[in-house]
C-alpha cells in the first residue's frame, strides 16, 4: 500500500504538471496558421537595415538619436526609423521573435542567429556602382555574408540541422530605391550608357542573379518587395521641385519609373516562380505608402511631404542628429526623416502586407 509521503508527492507532482500545461500557451509566442517558419533573413537597404552600418565605416549610420525615439528604451539600434520597421512587424507576427537583429552584432548567440537575422546594409542597391557611390556593402556582398553565416551555422548545429532550417525560412529583399534615387537620377555616370528602360532591365537582371544566388545557397520560400512611390519622398521634392515651402507635390513622373520597373519585377517573378521549386513572391509597398500619402487623415496623418527629424527637406542619416529639432509626435508623419518613414508608416504597411505574408505562412514548406 503506498505511503503517505508516495500519495503526497505524486499530487505535487501531478498539480505542477497541470500549472505548467496551463501556462504554457501564455508562454509561448503564438504562430499563425500554425506555421512553421524557422527563421526570417532579411536583404536590401536602409528601409530593412536594422544596425549593420553601425560595423562599417562609413557616414551613412543612425546609432543616435533622434532614431529609435519610439523603439524599445528609446535606443538608437542603427535601424533608420523612429522604431521598428516592416521586418521587425512581420517576424513579431509570424511567431519568430520580436525584432530582426544585424547580423555583423558580434554579441549575437548561437539561438538568435538561428531564428535569423539582417543582412541589409543603408546605401545598398541592386546596382553595385550605388553601394561603390556611398561607401557601404553591395547587396552581393551581403550574399557573401549569408554564405558566412550558413558556415557558422554548419559548425554549431550540422549540415543537416542547417539544411533543414535555411529550407523553412522566409527570405525577404528590398531595395532598388538607392539605385534609382540615389545612382540613375543622382549621378550622371550610369544614364551615359543606360535609358531607363535598359537600366531597369539591367537592376532586374542582377535581382534575378541575386535570388537565383539564394536558392542555390537553399532557400525556397523567397518575397521581393517592389519600390515605393519615389517621387515622394520628400528629399526627392525638395531636390528635384526645389519647394521647400508651398504645395510640395510628388514628382510623379518618376514615382511612374517606378510603378513601370514594379510591372517588370512582378512579371520576371512570375516567370522565376513558375520555372522552379522554389516559392517566389511579389510584395507591393507603392500602394499603401502611396495610399497614406493621398490620403493622410484616414490614416491618422498630418504630414507627408516633409520629415520629423530638422526641416524634413533634406536631413537624413548623419544630418538627422541629436542636434537636430523633432517634432512632436512622430506617429503623425508619415516619413521621420527626409527618405525613410515612421514606425507608424511602416506599422500600415505591414498590415497591408498581412494578406501575403498570411498566403505565404499558410502554406509554409
Amino acid at each position: 500500500m503506498p505511503s503517505f509521503r508516495h500519495f503526497l508527492f505524486f499530487n505535487l507532482h501531478f498539480m505542477m504538471l497541470v500549472s505548467t500545461i496551463d501556462a504554457g500557451p501564455e508562454n509561448k509566442i503564438k504562430r499563425p496558421f500554425n506555421n512553421s517558419i524557422s527563421a526570417i533573413f532579411v536583404f536590401g537597404d536602409s528601409t530593412v537595415d536594422s544596425g549593420n552600418n553601425n560595423y562599417v565605416h562609413t557616414p551613412f549610420r543612425s546609432n543616435f538619436p533622434p532614431y529609435g525615439t519610439d523603439f524599445v528604451n528609446r535606443i538608437p539600434t542603427g535601424r533608420y526609423s523612429d522604431g521598428r520597421l516592416v521586418t521587425d512587424f512581420i517576424a513579431s507576427y509570424v511567431g519568430i521573435k520580436e525584432y530582426v537583429p544585424p547580423y555583423l552584432d558580434p554579441k549575437l548567440r548561437v539561438d538568435e542567429l538561428m531564428t535569423g537575422v539582417c543582412f541589409a546594409f543603408g546605401g545598398s542597391g541592386f546596382d553595385p556602382l550605388t553601394s561603390q557611390l556611398l561607401g557601404v556593402n553591395s547587396i552581393q556582398k551581403q550574399l557573401e555574408y549569408f554564405k558566412e553565416y550558413k558556415r557558422k551555422l554548419e559548425t554549431a548545429i550540422g549540415k543537416e540541422r542547417t539544411k533543414t532550417l535555411i529550407s523553412k525560412a522566409a527570405f525577404i529583399i528590398s531595395a532598388g530605391t538607392n539605385d534609382f534615387v540615389v545612382n540613375y537620377f543622382g549621378t550622371p555616370f550610369r544614364r551615359r550608357n543606360y535609358d531607363i528602360a535598359t537600366y531597369q532591365q539591367f537592376l532586374l537582371q542582377n535581382v534575378l542573379q541575386f535570388i537565383q544566388g539564394l536558392r542555390e545557397e537553399g532557400a525556397r520560400l523567397i518575397a521581393v518587395v517592389g519600390l515605393p512611390p519615389i517621387g515622394c519622398m520628400p528629399i526627392v521634392i525638395t531636390v528635384t521641385s526645389g519647394e521647400a515651402n508651398g504645395q510640395r507635390r510628388c514628382i510623379d513622373s518618376l514615382s511612374t519609373v517606378a510603378l513601370d520597373y514594379n510591372q517588370k519585377l512582378q512579371n520576371k517573378l512570375t516567370a522565376m516562380d513558375n520555372s522552379s521549386s522554389s516559392a517566389i513572391y511579389y510584395a507591393d509597398i507603392y500602394q499603401p505608402l502611396n495610399d497614406m500619402i493621398q490620403n493622410p487623415s484616414q490614416f491618422g496623418f498630418e504630414n507627408v511631404n516633409c520629415g520629423c527629424c530638422g526641416s524634413g527637406l533634406v536631413e537624413t542619416t548623419f544630418m538627422c542628429n541629436s542636434r537636430s529639432s523633432v517634432c512632436e509626435n512622430p506617429s503623425k508623419y508619415v516619413f521621420f526623416d527626409s527618405v525613410h518613414p515612421t514606425e507608424a508608416a511602416y506599422s500600415y504597411l505591414f498590415q497591408a502586407l498581412r494578406p501575403i505574408i498570411d498566403r505565404v505562412i499558410s502554406i509554409s514548406f
